[in-house]
């Protein structure tokens, strides 16, 4: 396996304004009419307008809860808290009367009956501790810390930011925004955390009073939460872009209609058949499984090399098809496929490609006939949207399918070339180190279909 370094990703976070924002109050202001308490015995109270959760000794995570779901919104509250206690706000999340288990990297993460769990929108003000995470990303009974986490960020940089904003003993602000798998955080006014998942796509919202154990020193330690306001907001139309995606430097890749933008591998114009363009889809055309044989590969007019890519896709049965990037057309000059490093797309239970290669290494979210995804990964039925995510940060490249990580790589290090001299393309003097190239979308003679092409290329240093 190619080792893995840890990578400080940026997120330039918005806070921007959205056009549908209609406010709505969670909290009336006088009692905890229509919240739903849920775990431990910890007091819910109402003082001066505010919500009060006290802590109490032996018991588990007690949740304040709201009685209906919510799935795309932006959510906003101020809270203050005892400098001894730790707590957070759920969104998206669930309570189930039987015991739930999912898989994910995996690992199978088993969830009690009734045990809340989620996406957490952590508070954490414990200068013993010295961590100052308030922010960040949690998932409670489950994956734990994802920002600063499993899906990014840096845990000493969010510390230093955190010790900074953090107000003790004060009315702190916070603002999240959960549109589509994008869940991003404000705090007093600084971006904070962003992640793109998909795993829970809506769930209840919870103000958490954390479990003390038999810790005398932090009983009736108090949470308080006060001006919490919801705006549901509804999820972008394919191949758009929400106002946050804009702010947050995101561009369309493909507009949903036209050829804008890609050429084919083979020439400077799209190609005249093979691919086809209905209901906001992007569609490679059944052909007969030839390997670049009919319309052919289609590539971006542009080079990229730092960049964040995400594309939507949906297979048909025994459909293989893949997304390259630093391609460099000029490679190849006979038949086939234009060369790069590959996402590959393919039906493993019906495809062949998925028994061939080495480990499993041609099969869906791996690096095509270098690195296998793992055998557990999340793929979405034959027939439903499946999302790939690929992040490049000089030469380090990640690939995620569906939100969770499948394969990462250095381009160009001992381990690259390693595996690359065990592959098909041994052949080819510096494969994948390219310091940019095109973007592709192959055509392996199977229907896929494409949507929501979206890229984010950092701003160019002054």
């Amino acid at each position: 396996m190619i080792p893995i370094r840890s990578t400080l990703i940026s997120f330039a976070l918005c806070g921007a304004s959205f056009a549908a924002e209609s406010w709505t109050p969670l909290f009336n202001g006088t009692n905890l009419d229509g919240w739903v308490k849920r775990g431990g015995n910890a007091a819910y109270s109402v003082e001066d307008g505010c919500i009060v959760g006290t802590s109490t000794l032996n018991t588990a995570n007690t949740f304040l809860c709201t009685p209906r779901d919510y799935a795309d919104f932006i959510l906003e509250y101020e809270f203050k808290v005892d400098p001894k206690l730790n707590s957070g706000v759920q969104i998206r999340s669930q309570a189930f009367d039987k015991a739930t288990e999912f898989v994910w990297a995996g690992k199978t993460v088993k969830v009690p009956a009734g045990r809340v769990h989620g996406y957490q929108i952590e508070i954490d003000p414990n200068p013993t501790q010295n961590r100052w995470w308030s922010a960040g990303i949690y998932e409670e009974a489950g994956r734990a810390w994802l920002y600063p986490g499993i899906l990014g960020g840096e845990g000493k940089a969010f510390t230093e930011q955190g010790r900074k904003l953090f107000k003790q003993n004060d009315w702190n602000r916070v603002r999240v925004e959960a549109i589509g798998d994008s869940i991003r955080t404000i705090f007093n006014g600084t971006p904070c955390a962003a992640v793109i998942d998909s795993r829970v796509p809506a769930g209840f919202i919870g103000l958490q009073v954390h479990g003390i154990g038999n810790d005398k020193s932090k009983d009736g330690t108090q949470v308080r939460w006060r001006n919490l306001r919801i705006a549901e907001i509804a999820a972008p139309a394919p191949n758009t872009l929400s106002a946050a995606e804009q702010a947050d430097g995101w561009k369309l890749l493909w507009d949903g209609k036209t050829n804008t933008g890609w050429r084919s591998a083979r020439g400077n114009d799209f190609p005249k058949s093979g691919w086809s363009m209905k209901n906001g889809e992007l569609i490679v055309n059944e052909t007969g499984g030839g390997e670049a044989a009919a319309g052919g590969d289609i590539i971006t007019h542009g080079k990229y090399a730092d960049f964040e890519l995400v594309v939507d896709f949906k297979i048909t049965p025994g459909a293989n098809s893949g997304i390259k990037i630093f391609v460099d057309p000029t490679l190849n000059k006979a038949a086939g496929s234009s060369i790069g490093p590959e996402f590959q797309i393919l039906d493993d239970a019906k495809h062949p490609d998925a028994k061939l290669g080495r480990d499993g290494n041609r099969t869906i979210g791996s690096l095509y006939d270098l690195i296998p995804a793992p055998a557990d990964k999340k793929v979405s039925p034959v027939g439903e949207w499946n999302r790939a995510r690929i992040r490049s940060v000089g030469n380090h490249v990640t690939y995620w399918l569906n939100g969770v990580k499948t394969v990462e790589f250095e381009r160009g290090s001992k381990a690259w070339r390693d595996v690359v001299a065990t592959s098909k393309f041994k052949p080819i003097a510096g494969f994948g180190e390219a310091k940019e190239g095109h973007i592709l979308l192959q055509d392996h003679g199977n229907q896929v279909h494409f949507r929501n092409l979206k890229i984010k290329v950092p701003a160019a240093k002054p």
